[in-house]
């Protein structure tokens, strides 16, 4: 079954690197990244911001404090409370949200330690305002908790060293020799590679929690600035699609001609000189490259945009490609009629790449190139017999497959499991 690559759309909607801690995680990669030497550097920087936070934010609720002390030694009476209750939330909602503003500030920076998107700050006080709640109240208990555990987990990897000067106890488990702590110093050990997905998971959370407070909640900005980025993503590959025909077009109709003329000129003078006469040699040698070149040139002219693309259309440029690969490929391109010219380009090209990583990569005997019309979109798919575990990370192409998709607002998906076989499979819009 397909899966969208995480790297579709690189620099559109997703992209090949973590943007995260949390999404970090699910990279096998994972623990030779940088993201956990920086979520543990979130962790630290985040904890003399807490202290700093509080000790204002503790000053606004003095009189909160104040109450909820009268009221557990029972010395306060119903005036008293709702005086010292009403002058807690003056205090707090009057002065706290300018705490939180410079606080907002400061992060807006830090959190690309642990989230490296941008963050557009959110224009609502109170949002912020929330956050330095959060920050000085569920955090440092979040943390705590964590601290413990990476405490209690040193204790049990170092026990039966720590053991030699007298029992480790745990509320209910006491390790009184070294024999005894070497179980648990197994635990420990374990333990301890697992810390560093508990340490980003941590900042990955926090982050999460900072971002969906203090980002900018205005649909309508966001969407407006996806209308803009798709906007100009498709104004870029017009241009791109209009400049690549104006070069084919200059190839073809200027140099190539030219270069034909001068193919031409050569041979006839070789036919006019004699064959022992000393310039027959060099007229020879012109000759034979001045054909070598044109010939480059054509490659280089098909591979811009092949003559039979532009005139017989995709299903024809694909078998064309199927007849040019170094292994047997089939083709099933049965289209209803000829999609846009810049949808027909991206779809040959990515098959053409395609091909050319199944010739060079993948081992296969056999691929299969289907073309098909579904739901107004031209589902193009390449499939081989090969070893399979395509990965993008390997150079393997598979990235600028994605990059090309994109940029006609198309999709590619890839399945390509150890011991194959491998599925490239690109949707793209039949429409413009």
């Amino acid at each position: 079954m397909y899966g969208q690559t995480p790297w579709a759309g690189r620099r559109g909607p997703a992209s090949l690197a973590p943007v995260s801690a949390l999404t970090a995680m699910r990279s096998r990669r994972f623990l030779t990244t940088s993201w956990p030497w920086r979520s543990l550097a979130f962790l630290v920087t985040s904890v003399p911001l807490i202290v700093v936070t509080a000790v204002p934010l503790g000053l606004f609720a003095a009189p909160w404090i104040i109450l909820i002390r009268r009221l557990t030694t029972g010395r306060t009476d119903a005036l008293e409370a709702l005086l010292l209750l009403i002058a807690g939330a003056i205090l707090l909602v009057g002065l706290g949200p300018y705490v939180a503003w410079p606080l907002a500030r400061l992060e807006q920076r830090r959190l690309r330690i642990a989230d490296s998107r941008l963050l557009r700050l959110s224009p609502s006080r109170w949002r912020r305002f929330a956050y330095a709640v959060l920050l000085v109240t569920a955090v440092p208990v979040v943390y705590g908790v964590l601290a413990v555990i990476e405490i209690l987990v040193v204790v049990l990897a170092l026990s039966p060293l720590l053991v030699d000067d007298g029992p480790i106890s745990f509320a209910v488990l006491t390790i009184a020799s070294p024999g005894q702590a070497v179980p648990y110093a197994i635990v420990g050990v374990v333990a301890l590679v697992a810390m560093p997905y508990l340490i980003v998971a941590t900042a990955g959370a926090h982050a999460a929690a900072a971002r969906a407070l203090l980002h900018t909640g205005s649909g309508e900005e966001l969407r407006a600035e996806l209308v803009e980025v798709s906007q100009s993503r498709a104004r870029l590959a017009d241009a791109f699609e209009a400049e690549r025909r104006r070069i084919e077009r200059d190839l073809h109709d200027g140099a190539q001609q030219k270069l034909v003329g001068l193919t031409l000129q050569l041979g006839l003078a070789q036919l006019d000189l004699p064959d022992d006469s000393p310039a027959s040699g060099p007229v020879a040698t012109a000759h034979k490259q001045a054909k070598e070149l044109m010939e480059e040139l054509r490659e280089l002219i098909h591979g811009i945009r092949p003559q039979v693309l532009t005139d017989l259309g995709l299903p024809a440029a694909l078998r064309d490609l199927a007849g040019q690969a170094p292994i047997p490929v089939q083709v099933h391109a049965e289209l209803p009629s000829r999609p846009p010219e810049h949808v027909e380009a991206t779809a040959y090209f990515v098959v053409a790449e395609a091909l050319a990583n199944v010739a060079k990569h993948s081992g296969a005997t056999t691929a299969v190139v289907e073309a098909r019309e579904s739901k107004g979109r031209l589902i193009v798919e390449v499939r081989d017999d090969g070893r399979g575990g395509a990965d993008p990370d390997r150079g393997t192409g598979l990235t600028g497959l994605a990059d090309r998709a994109a940029v006609a607002e198309g999709r590619m998906l890839l399945a390509s499991p150890p011991g194959g076989p491998t599925k490239v499979r690109v949707e793209l819009p039949w429409t413009s």
